[in-house]
């Protein structure tokens, strides 16, 4: 049996076809259609954003008088500009990088589709994915505006009743939302804190 991940499938053929890095665009476009989590004109935060498909749509779509702030490791696609884009190369749990992102905020999204680098090991990468998690809420709770909305990936088997638990003690609701635009085979989800107490 082929592996899905070696062949370019509908998301990935849709997304060069529309000028995105990656497929990943249509699960935040499909939860943004779901939960209305953006808002026009607004100031987002996008962490972990290599290679820049949320980027790009967040700069497609919140309007001229928005500002897209991301931050990675890793370099975005030389295709991923804009007038209203901050990008911070570097590590999110580094001091001087959150001093960087806060004086870009306060935000009115943060949003987080950060992957562990996998080492095929689930329960290591669950391990890995609930530190970036935890990693993301920790912005989504400092940063964010009252009213903020927040959405961020974890692989499943990970603490997810727990992160929901925390979220609700911090947004007026929260929840746990699969896209279809997710490979039948990936164990990922999306955790979703929709506005911020």
């Amino acid at each position: 049996m082929g592996n899905s991940y070696e062949k370019p499938d509908f998301w990935s053929q849709k997304a060069f076809k529309e000028g995105y890095p990656a497929r990943s665009v249509y699960k935040l476009q499909e939860i943004d259609e779901k939960f209305k989590i953006l808002k026009k004109n607004s100031c987002v935060l996008d962490l972990g954003a290599a290679p820049g498909s949320w980027t790009t749509f967040l700069l497609r779509n919140l309007g001229e008088g928005g500002k897209v702030v991301s931050c990675d490791l890793n370099p975005l696609s030389k295709s991923v500009k804009g007038e209203n884009l901050v990008f911070l190369q570097g590590d999110l749990n580094d001091e001087e990088i959150r001093e960087k992102i806060k004086a870009e905020g306060p935000f009115d999204a943060v949003v987080c589709d950060a992957a562990p680098l996998t080492t095929g090991n689930r329960t290591v990468d669950t391990a890995r994915s609930q530190q970036l998690v935890e990693m993301a809420i920790w912005y989504g709770c400092t940063m964010l505006k009252p009213g903020g909305n927040f959405v961020v990936k974890i692989f499943q088997n990970g603490d997810q009743r727990a992160f929901l638990d925390q979220l609700r003690k911090n947004f007026t609701s929260a929840k746990g939302f699969k896209p279809e635009a997710c490979r039948q085979e990936s164990f990922e989800t999306y955790l979703i804190g929709i506005c911020r107490k």
